[in-house]
């Protein structure tokens, strides 16, 4: 069941220019909320470790509008990478519907546990892995130690896993 009937939630490959063109868009924003490019603990999400790169595209205009990724880190955990909503649609339930279809990607894979990463400068991304479930964890990976992490983590199932299905 699609979670947000205004939207079309598709899979594409990493190399899709319009996931690239916004993630592109979110760096652009990151970089000027921490004043930096230098925002990123670890290597950079790429094509080789990013199992699933999901889209979202506005039904009415066939816009995209937000995006996600999934990057496998054992057999049974995956960290969402480049969660990303344009500016305009946020608080329409855009990100909600992508983590959903990232969620039950992730369940269909075999994945039970998903991880995210938010920085200091990003506390509307805190406010939003808390909404939806995520708890505090310590920082994990490359972002143990980094002083501006903030970690969660948030177990699926297959009950989270059904309230999304791929347009």
């Amino acid at each position: 069941m699609q979670t947000n009937p205004r939207l079309n939630i598709r899979q594409v490959t990493w190399s899709n220019p319009v996931g690239a063109d916004l993630r592109a868009a979110q760096q652009a924003e990151l970089d000027a909320r921490f004043g930096s490019s230098d925002h990123e603990p670890g290597p950079p999400p790429s094509e080789a470790d990013v199992a699933v790169f999901l889209v979202a595209y506005d039904k009415a205009s066939g816009q995209p509008v937000g995006c996600g990724g999934l990057r496998i880190l054992n057999e049974h955990t995956a960290e969402i990478k480049r969660l990303y909503v344009l500016p305009y649609t946020r608080g329409s339930g855009v990100a909600s519907s992508v983590l959903a279809a990232l969620e039950a990607q992730a369940y269909a894979l075999g994945i039970r546990t998903i991880t995210a990463e938010a920085g200091s400068a990003q506390t509307d991304g805190r406010k939003f892995y808390e909404a939806a479930g995520f708890g505090p964890v310590p920082n994990f990976g490359p972002y143990a130690g980094v002083e501006h992490s903030y970690c969660y983590s948030k177990p699926i199932d297959s009950h989270s896993a059904a309230h999304t299905a791929m347009a």
